[in-house]
């Protein structure tokens, strides 16, 4: 599995711009090219993505993890390049147009072989679980649901391995045992993290590519 972060508040490649909000690039053999969430602004997204050498044309599918607006900002603009993609929304994300299928989750479902959403853990946020020859690695827009919920439904899937993107208010401490640790975007105790498993944390940042 190859994870590019192309939106951040941060860029680990100078060369893209930083911005407040997420979204990825989950790569994963046998299965559709998956973009994560989209970060606050299409224009920034696209640029981003033009500079790392992805084409919107690439991407088959569109993953939102939560309606807030640095997540779900840069669809419109990602979709005015690209609307033969099937769209993966939470419930409480309505309204998306131009896209060639819009598919609403409603609990943990399996979307591809290897490839499955926790569903909106207390209707808030769904995160992406993609099976690895390690382990399952999460894919978290913002983690607003606890930690402990979030581990244990992607659990279900297979052991968890690792966790990249947004972690919010997660305490550092429920982080123990993960052997990956990409903190990403708003998570506010990104140096205790740091600290506490130097040898798990992985500097996130727009242009950082994880491969597993």
């Amino acid at each position: 599995m190859k994870v590019t972060i192309l939106y951040d508040n941060v860029a680990y490649n100078k060369d893209l711009e930083p911005n407040w909000g997420f979204s990825a690039l989950i790569e994963k053999e046998g299965a559709p090219k998956i973009l994560f969430d989209t970060g606050s602004s299409g224009k920034i997204l696209l640029n981003n993505m033009r500079k790392l050498g992805i084409s919107p044309n690439s991407i088959d599918e569109i993953f939102i993890s939560h309606a807030h607006y640095d997540h779900v900002g840069g669809l419109s603009g990602f979709l005015s390049e690209n609307d033969q993609v099937k769209v993966w929304v939470p419930p409480v994300f309505k309204g998306v147009k131009n896209a060639r299928e819009v598919v609403t989750i409603y609990s943990a479902t399996k979307i591809h072989e290897g490839v499955y959403s926790t569903g909106g853990i207390y209707g808030i946020e769904q995160s992406l679980c993609v099976e690895t020859s390690k382990g399952i690695v999460i894919i978290t827009g913002c983690s607003h649901p606890k930690m402990e919920d979030i581990l244990k439904a992607a659990s279900q899937f297979g052991e968890v391995y690792g966790i990249i993107g947004g972690l919010h208010g997660t305490p550092a401490e429920s982080l123990e045992g993960l052997k990956l640790i990409c903190a990403t975007h708003c998570t506010e105790q990104k140096d205790k993290i740091k600290q506490i498993y130097p040898n798990s944390y992985l500097e996130g940042g727009a242009g950082r590519t994880i491969e597993i």
